[in-house]
């Protein structure tokens, strides 16, 4: 496995000044967004068919051991207040359970019993969507999960720093960043972590604009959750109507601080009839705009 090797220029680190160390390390951190490009078209293809899974009606689960499993628990964690994905359709399968989020459980990673458990507790079915992340890309945890995922009809998707490995093998969909040898030796949660956190990001990202939860590149699905984001509503509810800002923050109020619907209410509509015009285009602002005019 490349991200377990030693690189020979590193070998005396801990002997280097600080500052040179630091900025080798940033190089590192640079080279692994590097890494990312050759996967463009993987990752594009990957959301393509997530996004059409889910329009079926099922959920996304993110899993993952150590440091691999806290990102993806991260990036999935945060789709329900950016983009309003409900939370009742994300699922999270950490090897070690969810105290290893904040206590590492190393050993955990390699009982794929429980993995393969955890799949069939979660009812994983034809309908989801499964993401797996590991960096050696030969986790038994996360590759058991995959394998038992895919076998009852999800797809899935395999995120990992080395090919040709069992998750590569294993998931449908592969993202593959080749990070290579770490700073400090077998240090995954360095190079590969940031490649992994970012793919993550740009999937997930990719999935909900292929949603329709992305519109005129705002997050028009968010929640409103406090003070700066209600700023923030009201001010993309004006921004794509036009209105005066009082108006925006009356259309609002109207629409429950949805903003989708706050723009349809600004437009015209009913409170009811704006909900009932966004559920009947599956929350698509644009498509719900298209259809009022």
């Amino acid at each position: 496995m490349n991200t377990e090797t030693l690189d020979p220029r590193f070998r005396d680190v801990e002997r280097w000044p600080t500052h040179a160390a630091v900025e080798a390390m940033l190089e590192g951190q640079m080279a692994a967004i590097a890494a990312l490009y050759t996967q463009i078209a993987a990752i594009a293809d990957a959301a393509d068919a997530a996004a059409a899974r889910l329009e079926q009606g099922g959920r996304l689960v993110f899993v993952g051991a150590g440091t691999s499993g806290r990102l993806a628990v991260q990036d999935g964690t945060e789709l329900h207040p950016t983009f309003g994905w409900p939370s009742e359709r994300t699922a999270f399968l950490m090897a070690g359970g969810a105290d290893a989020l904040t206590r590492a459980r190393e050993g955990a990673e390699d009982d794929a019993d429980a993995a393969a458990q955890d799949v069939a507790a979660a009812g994983v079915g034809a309908n989801d969507v499964m993401i797996g992340v590991a960096a050696s890309g030969r986790t038994p945890f996360t590759v058991a999960a995959i394998a038992a995922a895919r076998t009852a009809g999800a797809l899935t998707i395999g995120i990992a720093n080395n090919a040709d490995t069992p998750l590569t093998q294993a998931a449908e969909h592969v993202i593959v960043a080749a990070t290579g040898s770490e700073i400090i030796a077998g240090s995954t949660r360095m190079k590969a972590g940031t490649a992994q956190k970012a793919a993550l990001n740009l999937l997930s990202t990719a999935v909900m604009i292929r949603l329709g939860l992305v519109h005129d590149g705002r997050m028009v699905a968010m929640r409103v959750s406090n003070a700066k984001l209600l700023r923030r509503a009201r001010a993309m509810v004006q921004e794509l109507t036009g209105i005066e800002p009082h108006a925006a923050a009356d259309a609002l109020t109207q629409g429950g601080n949805d903003i989708r619907r706050a723009v349809l209410i600004a437009r015209g509509l009913s409170p009811d009839d704006a909900a009932a015009l966004l559920d009947c285009h599956h929350g698509r602002l644009g498509a719900a705009i298209a259809a009022s005019a």
